[in-house]
């Protein structure tokens, strides 16, 4: 649990330059937050990892289901 509380914020980060277009709600939602993420910071790599892993095999498993 320790590692999803790191990695939700930095979800939110990564994400945000990307959708500008598409989001227009969640960019108000992060500029009240302001969450300050050190990108560089092994840890927030670690997570940005994690999270790319996981939605790899959520995305391999939405593909291919009999697996």
């Amino acid at each position: 649990s320790e590692l999803n509380t790191k990695t939700s914020p930095a979800t939110n980060q990564a994400s945000g330059p990307e959708e500008k277009g598409k989001a227009g709600n969640s960019k108000k939602a992060e500029e009240e937050e302001e969450i300050d993420i050190d990108l560089t910071a092994p840890e927030t790599e670690k997570a940005a990892l994690a999270i790319q892993g996981k939605f790899r095999r959520f995305q391999k498993r939405k593909k291919d289901p009999s697996s």
